[in-house]
């Protein structure tokens, strides 16, 4: 394989499959969801990592296993092949004037870059509702807070690292605030047939500036 993927047993009913970067988890990830045989319950990407989840009754492990090893990914797709979703954003986060000094750049820049940059949802996690997005440069990389807050007002627009996002809820957390939205990010009373999730892994997300 030539991505170097490790696929690993994890239960009677899983497969964990290892890869070195994070583009490589995003092609795997969206050809696998494009593939997707039956008998596969669930596909959960992460940093370095897929869970496969299967009914082994449907699709036995030796078959999801060679059904993972023979897939081929070419990269991932376009952004205009994938769902799209704008957040409109009031960049009035209070850590705005440090992340743009950081950056080395005007206030005005960063949030033109921010919303000129076409995210996408790597994966899910921290919090119901929470991705973590990424884009294809680097000029937007930050440190976390060296001190973090013990809590974080839902619907903050966020940088941290590689990543940007947005709380889904209150909660303690880290990272720098540049931004908020009244979108709703995860809906518990969605109905059985809408996903609680305004983000899923492989969406396209657009910043816009909120007037």
């Amino acid at each position: 394989m030539p991505d170097g993927r490790r696929i690993l047993t994890y239960g009677a009913g899983a497969l964990l499959v290892e890869l070195a970067r994070m583009d490589e988890v995003l092609a795997l990830y969206e050809e696998l969801a494009r593939t997707r045989p039956a008998g596969v319950v669930d596909l959960v990407p992460a940093a370095r990592t897929i869970g496969v989840t299967v009914d082994p009754a449907v699709l036995p492990l030796s078959a999801a296993h060679s059904w993972i090893a023979a897939a081929t990914p070419d990269g991932p797709s376009s952004a205009a092949d994938r769902p799209a979703v704008d957040i409109p954003v009031r960049y009035d986060g209070e850590d705005l004037g440090a992340v743009a000094a950081l950056l080395g750049m005007p206030e005005a820049d960063l949030i033109a870059l921010h919303t000129a940059s076409v995210w996408r949802v790597a994966f899910c996690g921290f919090a119901p509702g929470f991705g973590y997005l990424v884009t294809d440069h680097d000029r937007l990389v930050v440190p976390r807070r060296a001190t973090p807050r013990t809590a974080v007002p839902a619907g903050s627009v966020a940088l941290a690292g590689e990543f940007s996002g947005v709380y889904p809820r209150s909660s303690p957390g880290g990272w720098q605030l540049i931004g908020t939205t009244d979108a709703v990010l995860w809906n518990a009373d969605a109905a059985p047939s809408e996903h609680p999730a305004l983000l899923t892994p492989g969406t396209t997300v657009r910043f816009v500036e909120a007037t």
